[in-house]
């Protein structure tokens, strides 16, 4: 068993959850990279974990949790040392410059925003992608409360020659770190 065993509810019933020993492992190397300094990990890297499913895993919300609460601090050491390295100034430009990319693809028409896979292929439904598309660009444009929580959590249904899902992944991650960074 795991020195980490009862940090996270696990799953009953053969429910899947995330692989108890990944997700140990991933959280060890997580808390002994934040307390180096320079460590390697960015928060940008526990966005992109992922872990193996198994019958009697940890609950999948209770870790998604712990792991967005890990970004967060990732995130808000991240943005002080851009700012202690290249100065505010530079450090809200390049932020800046990240938001123009996000609402430059944000803007674009309905159908249009993203590559589609070929007929054949399943993509990002579309009409899921748009609408999520108008409510994150409402966050730019208008100051509209999107949580941080609902980018990360969102979910596309599957369609065939829908969006390329790498682009929409990768949006999605630039978001992430665009919100992340005027927290």
């Amino acid at each position: 068993m795991s020195a980490m065993a009862s940090t996270f509810p696990r799953e009953r019933n053969r429910r899947l959850g995330y692989d108890p020993d990944e997700v140990d492992r991933f959280i060890a190397v997580a808390r002994a990279e934040f307390d180096r300094s320079g460590g390697a990990l960015r928060s940008v890297d526990i966005r992109q974990t992922g872990f193996t499913m198994r019958r009697g895993g940890y609950a999948t919300p209770a870790v998604d949790s712990a792991l967005e609460r890990l970004e967060d601090a990732f995130a808000g050491r991240e943005r002080d040392a851009a700012k202690r390295q290249g100065g505010e100034r530079a450090y809200y430009a390049s932020t800046r410059q990240l938001a123009k990319e996000i609402i430059g693809r944000l803007e674009r028409p309905d159908g249009k925003r993203f590559t589609r896979v070929g007929f054949s292929h399943i993509g990002y439904s579309v009409a899921d992608v748009d609408a999520f598309a108008r409510e994150a660009r409402s966050f730019f444009e208008d100051g509209a409360d999107v949580p941080v929580e609902r980018v990360r959590s969102i979910a596309f249904r599957a369609k065939r020659g829908g969006y390329s899902e790498a682009q929409v992944d990768l949006l999605i991650d630039g978001l992430v770190e665009a919100m992340l960074s005027v927290r």
